[in-house]
């Protein structure tokens, strides 16, 4: 692979003349006005363009306008025709496409794959406004605006679909969404680095189809080129172990798997047979490739989908991932490893690039609701080592966290004091995919580079990991002590198993950074369903709310935690639901709104969805199966039992109950769960008539929290 120079390193474009445009352009009219005749690249996006970092096609823009190029906007274009795509021209480098920050899918259904009436990405909260699979929409009407022009495809919905995956719409295995889009390349995860380089080397002269040397793309190509070596992935099912580091690739003379070679899957009678190679020498990792079981094999064979999902997984660490190959018909998906995560300075440069941090003016006074959400909050950092299986913040921005510096973080926050219109003193939130992971990072860098483990944290807190929350701690005393700062507030998801590790982080968020509430995600509490999450215990949670607890008294807040949980996960059965029902139940929480399990692309929980097997242990035909909620009426029952205080749910419970032997449960007392009496009005079908938008009575929170009830003791 190319090695990773710093992506400010590049001598800039000749257009750096040009200078830095107020907004990126998003007309002819604007293009004029800036004295272009043309686009270097052009960013075509679902999203509404919102000139602010937490919108990843402003960072990519305002990434690339810092390299020299000329880059313009298409924010959720009308895709019934190739008209809109034309409206910048033909860029003179390529087109890079996205759906925008939420997959089209997860942003147009619900879990239960119910239309959603709204989108938080657009005007108005307006829905309808990007088609079902925009990427490949948007990639077809571009190629069909302008044949020639590259097309590279990005973001989350691409990055989650770079292989064969299981699609939960249609209940069907799709092929990569390269395949689909037609497109020149994919880039996968933030991409900052293979996007600067991509563009430098088309500026240089070289064709896309020349750029297959690069981390954190895919790429399609005929055949493996004759100086790699070719391994089946069906030898590789074992990672090695962590503690002391040892090459993970190092292979046993069975082929570093117990299980034999007639386990293995055999390959059908017109796949070609694969030599299996037992050694691969250190010097020979960068021209190794793991040959996946191909689109036509895991279509047909859950077990194989599985098993493919296990090696992509294994094969994540960008300190030893190896390429990864897979056919798709006459045709090869060839996905080079992960790229080398940004370094503190990058990071810092990237988030302080020259944003106006506002919706561009076309949209006028038009509220964009995910832009008021995200206004007066920064990203402190990117990455989760969590590892848990039903979220693709790992599978998209890895498991190696990349920190902002203190000072960075800091201007950051003065720039938005100074600059922002509407601020009243309160920063929203210092954070990313967690709250508390900043900083935080394996103990030796041999050990992290050598480490094929999917979580950090479970089933226990690696005692490799460094949980010293201290940097963390000071950057929140220095945080509120600016001028003009009145609070700051801490509104992403907090890993209490990490914040239990540093009692002193617990009692400086207590006491100085939650608003009354504070939300966690335990997601269950039974082992079933935890162990094929990778979350901790109860017992856990139970050691946060007590620090939590005690640390607010002192501070003399009553506040108050707020646990999110999952229904219908897999691994979860009727009898661990109604174990989690029973706790709340004890523990005088109500559920608002519940969230159902949903089978994102290329999750290892949808992989034992699909397949009915844990891709957490190694894959055969009779390794362990997985209890695995499906249809919509079990569903509903796991949902029912997060909601039974709903009057409306009683009927589906008593009769459930009654089936699994505990009608004890049916009654009008404390003890019971649900009464055996049903008001009048009550006991249709709920579910159609709630809606997703946010109420404000009793806590003020979004629909998707559990609240305390108010009879509870407090």
């Amino acid at each position: 692979m190319k090695p990773s120079g710093d992506i400010f390193g590049h001598r800039k474009h000749w257009a750096a003349r040009f200078g830095v445009a107020p907004f990126l352009p998003m007309s002819r009219a604007e293009m004029d006005a800036l004295g272009w005749d043309s686009c270097d690249v052009i960013l075509v996006t679902g999203d509404a363009y919102v000139d602010h970092p937490s919108f990843g096609m402003a960072i990519v823009g305002r990434l690339l306008e810092a390299q020299g190029f000329r880059v313009g906007i298409i924010a959720q274009p009308d895709w019934q025709s190739a008209a809109p795509f034309a409206a910048l021209g033909r860029p003179n480098l390529f087109f890079g496409i996205t759906a925008g920050n939420m997959d089209s899918m997860v942003n147009r259904y619900t879990s239960d794959r119910r239309l959603r009436s709204d989108d938080a990405y657009t005007p108005g909260g307006e829905g309808g406004k990007r088609p079902d699979r925009a990427v490949i929409v948007y990639a077809q009407r571009t190629r069909e605006a302008f044949p020639d022009a590259p097309i590279i495809i990005g973001g989350i919905e691409a990055s989650l679909r770079r292989i064969a995956h299981f699609d939960y719409w249609s209940e069907k295995v799709r092929r990569s969404v390269l395949l689909d889009a037609k497109a020149d390349l994919l880039v996968y995860g933030n991409a900052e680095r293979q996007i600067v380089d991509i563009a430098h080397r088309l500026a240089g002269g070289e064709r896309i189809t020349e750029i297959t040397d690069l981390r954190g793309t895919a790429f399609v190509r005929r055949a493996v080129p004759r100086d790699w070596i070719e391994i089946d992935s069906t030898h590789l099912d074992t990672p090695g172990p962590l503690n002391p580091p040892i090459d993970p690739y190092a292979m046993e003379d069975n082929g570093g798997t117990k299980s034999t070679r007639a386990e293995a899957p055999q390959p059908s009678a017109d796949e070609q047979v694969v030599k299996f190679v037992r050694r691969v020498r250190n010097a020979d990792r960068e021209r190794s490739v793991i040959r996946l079981p191909a689109f036509e094999q895991v279509v047909d064979d859950p077990v194989l989908y599985a098993h493919a999902s296990r090696i992509l997984h294994l094969e994540a660490n960008p300190g030893n991932a190896r390429a990864l190959v897979q056919r798709h018909g006459n045709l090869d998906v060839w996905l080079n490893p992960p790229p080398i995560p940004l370094t503190t300075k990058e990071m810092d440069r990237v988030y302080e690039l020259s944003y106006q941090r506002r919706p561009h003016p076309f949209y006028g006074d038009a509220e964009i609701p995910a832009y008021k959400m995200i206004r007066f909050s920064i990203a402190i950092q990117r990455g989760c080592f969590g590892g848990c299986t039903f979220c693709s913040i790992t599978e998209h921005e890895g498991r190696i966290i990349q920190s902002r510096s203190e000072e960075s973080v800091l201007r950051e926050i003065e720039t938005i004091r100074d600059t922002v219109p509407g601020f009243t003193g309160v920063i929203s939130d210092l954070g990313g995919p967690t709250a508390n992971m900043y900083r935080l990072a394996c103990k030796s860098r041999a050990i992290e580079s050598a480490c094929r483990k999917p979580s950090c944290v479970y089933p226990g807190v690696c005692p490799n990991l460094n949980t010293d929350h201290t940097p963390l701690i000071k950057l929140y005393r220095k945080a509120r002590a600016l001028p003009g700062i009145k609070k700051v507030l801490i509104a992403s998801g907090v890993r209490y198993d990490l914040a239990i590790e540093s009692p002193d982080y617990v009692k400086e968020l207590a006491q100085h950074h939650v608003g009354g509430y504070l939300k966690i995600a335990p997601e269950a509490i039974s082992e079933g369903p935890l162990s094929k999450m990778m979350k901790p215990g109860v017992g856990t949670y139970d050691r946060f709310k007590e620090l939590f607890d005690r640390y607010s008294k002192e501070a003399g807040k009553e506040q108050y935690l707020i646990p999110y949980f999952i229904a219908a996960h897999p691994g979860t059965t009727d009898e661990d639901m109604l174990e989690l029902a029973l706790w709340l139940k004890k523990n005088g929480f109500r559920a608002d709104q519940v969230q159902a399990f949903l089978p994102s692309p290329m999750a290892t929980a949808t992989a034992m969805y699909h397949s009915g097997k844990n891709p957490l242990r190694r894959v055969a035909r009779d390794s362990e199966a997985v209890a695995i909620p499906k249809g919509l009426k079990v569903r509903r029952l796991h949902k029912a039992f997060l909601r039974y205080h709903d009057a409306n749910n009683w009927p589906v419970l008593r009769e459930a109950l009654r089936r699994m032997g505990r009608a004890d449960l049916i009654g009008p007392g404390k003890q019971h769960l649900v009464p055996p009496w049903q008001p009048a009005g009550t006991g249709g079908e709920a579910e159609g008539r709630r809606t997703q938008k946010f109420r404000t009575q009793h806590t003020g929170l979004p629909l998707n929290s559990v609240r305390r009830s108010p009879k509870a003791k407090r």
